[in-house]
């Protein structure tokens, strides 16, 4: 469905990426684990179109990304929920759930059943759907922010970070939705810190180090490996 091969990234003489090769087969839920730094977002912005590598391939199913603009990139069925939420603050919820439609604004129907089912996943938005996204908590927020990656109707979902500054219960309800999203068909590549969560509800993983691939596995593999466990789940 989705895979790197041989990918190199460089933000002027830095190089953020180097010889990443991976995928996600159609129906997975993939994690990326790694520290700060370590290179998940860049993963994540390489196959969005928001940065382009200066060396290697990425494909979604039989398509090149490299080169595509971003929105032809999500026309495709390839949706990325950046990390920090990135929402309108003063636009409502509802205005920012309608901007993830954007490349299908043509689909009034399809948009408001889309709606419909986000409002399904996240009941608290629909009370709250005239509101200004920055007047809610960090979690409905993020929820938001989910929401709006879902209106633009994955194939694959990126999500980076989506646990990043929430509380315990609202970590346990974002990972709950997750599990119903991808469940339902979607294939999430889903880049975390919170590592024991995100193993929890994976099928495979991969460890990020500095730009390169350190370590993968499945996920029993992964919670049992002793140097994971120490680096990032602390036991």
């Amino acid at each position: 469905m989705l895979r790197f091969e041989n990918v190199d990234l460089h933000y002027g003489s830095f190089r953020a990426l180097e010889n990443v090769s991976l995928h996600a087969e159609a129906g997975e839920l993939v994690v990326l684990l790694g520290a700060n730094g370590a290179g998940k977002t860049s993963i994540f912005m390489a196959a969005s179109g928001i940065e382009k590598p200066s060396r290697g391939s990425i494909r979604f199913d039989t398509q090149e990304l490299v080169g595509m603009r971003p929105a032809q990139i999500v026309q495709s069925g390839l949706v990325h929920c950046p990390e920090g939420r990135k929402l309108f603050p003063l636009m409502s919820v509802r205005k920012n759930l309608e901007l993830g439609a954007y490349v299908h604004r043509s689909d009034k129907a399809g948009i408001q059943r889309s709606i419909d089912e986000v409002f399904g996943l996240f009941p608290i938005l629909a009370t709250k759907q005239h509101d200004a996204a920055g007047s809610l908590s960090g979690g409905q927020q993020q929820m938001v922010a989910i929401g709006r990656a879902m209106l633009g109707r994955p194939k694959v979902l990126l999500l980076d970070e989506p646990s990043l500054g929430l509380a315990p219960l609202v970590v346990k309800q974002v990972f709950e939705v997750i599990q119903r999203i991808h469940r339902a068909g979607t294939t999430v590549l889903l880049a975390e810190q919170n590592a024991y969560s995100a193993l929890a509800i994976a099928d495979r993983a991969y460890v990020i180090e500095r730009g390169r691939i350190a370590l993968e596995g499945d996920r029993e593999s992964l919670l049992n490996n002793e140097a994971v466990r120490a680096a990032y789940i602390g036991a």
